[in-house]
């Protein structure tokens, strides 16, 4: 059987297209988001009692809930990950 799959990849597209890296970026964002705003839903909190966990200012949560933003630093997502009690995997493939 042939492969039905014919042509380049995705990633091949969007490295041509010179995007590849802002597409990457916006993906760890909204999952971040995603992930922060359903830990916020699951344990009825505020994003202003989350800050106060965090120890800083709603307006950074409000980056952190932003599925668009990708402006969030490595330090603040992995005391993110600790607060909610998981922990952030970051692998170079």
């Amino acid at each position: 059987m042939k492969n039905k799959h014919i042509g380049s990849s995705f990633d091949d597209f969007l490295e041509e297209e010179s995007i590849l890296g802002e597409a990457q970026a916006i993906a760890v964002a909204r999952v971040l988001a995603w992930e922060v705003n359903k830990y916020l839903a699951e344990h009825n909190t505020t994003k202003t009692a989350f800050a106060k966990v965090l120890e800083t200012s709603r307006m950074q949560v409000n980056r952190l809930t932003d599925p668009e933003d990708t402006s969030v630093s490595l330090n603040t997502m992995a005391k993110v990950a600790e607060v909610m009690g998981k922990k952030l995997e970051l692998r170079l493939v």
